[in-house]
């Protein structure tokens, strides 16, 4: 089975993992910055490596990139998208700074991001796995600001044995008052989404 021939049942069992998943990344954020970060319930849905390149701002679009890769109970690799501006507000947040663009971004604000989404991925793994009864290990981040042309060529390359289809949660924050994006894209290999929905008592 590819992942875009799975059924509704699927997606509704994915949906709502990814909502406590994304819960638990957002509180994990909230605590990290000392502020209330509230979430309003992700969407999730297949796309194909270019129709989620178009649906997060077109090829062009600068975005930072945190890439994962998921080992033990579920094989495959997670990708954290962020928003340049967000990106710029974390930054500011943690580190008292001031900075407005990607090109203000240094060595100091790269790690402090990277951390952020370690945290958050680890928070969203461990809610999946506290889930599913599974194990589930995560590589270091490897972080990357690029567009997202160049960012989604990664995970298009080193899965494309998989196939071409991923899943895209899109997830909405408000952050002091400020509503932006934070968007996961989640490549398992199919065994192991077998193996989840499984664990769950669905048939796959």
């Amino acid at each position: 089975m590819a992942l875009d021939k799975i059924n509704e049942i699927h997606l509704d069992v994915l949906q709502e993992i990814a909502n406590i998943g994304s819960g638990n990344a957002a509180s994990s954020l909230s605590r990290m910055i000392g502020e209330t970060v509230d979430i309003k319930i992700p969407s999730i849905s297949i796309k194909g490596f270019n129709e989620a390149i178009e649906e997060l701002g077109g090829p062009e679009t600068i975005m930072m990139g945190t890439l994962l890769f998921l080992s033990d109970g579920i094989e495959g690799m997670m990708m954290f998208l962020l928003p340049i501006d967000v990106v710029c507000d974390l930054v500011n947040m943690l580190m008292g700074t001031d900075i407005s663009s990607h090109e203000e971004i240094d060595e100091m604000g790269e790690s402090v991001i990277m951390e952020c989404s370690n945290i958050m991925a680890g928070s969203f793994v461990t809610a999946v796995a506290e889930m599913t009864d599974m194990v589930i290990d995560i590589s270091p981040p490897e972080i990357t600001l690029d567009m997202l042309a160049s960012i989604m060529s990664v995970p298009s390359i080193s899965y494309a044995d998989i196939g071409d289809s991923l899943l895209l949660m899109k997830n909405e924050l408000e952050i002091k008052g400020k509503t932006t994006s934070a968007n996961v894209l989640l490549l398992p290999d199919m065994p192991s989404l077998g193996k989840l929905m499984t664990s769950l008592g669905i048939d796959f």
